[in-house]
């Protein structure tokens, strides 16, 4: 079984959220974004990080009226405290399905030597343009 670990980028963008006065929609959806592209690397091994598409399949309800207030502008973009429960309460079961997610997953924690030198050398071309 995979070690057990709170998945640190999560986390690190609750803190920023959370802390944040007045509490604003795109920090909030930074947090959702996070969860979820985490839990379908995990359980797909791909990464997808548009939160639009993202929500195609986990359907949280309360996203589009996010985004929407996002795109609506700065005056919109408030968050009331009386929602922050409900986000947090949905930012710690995200958390949890994602560490479910990481514990059950098949990836690999790390890649072998000879991958992360052929990773390394495709970086230093791209890099020096070779």
């Amino acid at each position: 079984m995979r070690e057990h670990r709170i998945p640190v980028r999560a986390e690190t963008q609750w803190k920023l959220f959370s802390t944040e006065s007045p509490r604003r929609v795109k920090p909030l959806l930074y947090v959702y974004r996070v969860l979820l592209t985490g839990i379908r690397l995990m359980r797909t091994g791909e990464i997808e990080a548009n939160l639009v598409t993202l929500n195609e399949s986990f359907r949280l309800p309360q996203i589009p009226g996010l985004i929407a207030r996002k795109l609506a502008g700065p005056e919109h973009s408030r968050l009331a405290d009386a929602d922050m429960a409900f986000h947090e309460s949905e930012y710690r079961r995200l958390r949890d399905e994602l560490q479910r997610a990481h514990e059950s997953s098949h990836l690999i924690e790390s890649p072998d030597a000879q991958t992360r030198a052929a990773l390394n050398d495709l970086l230093v071309r791209i890099r020096t343009g070779r």
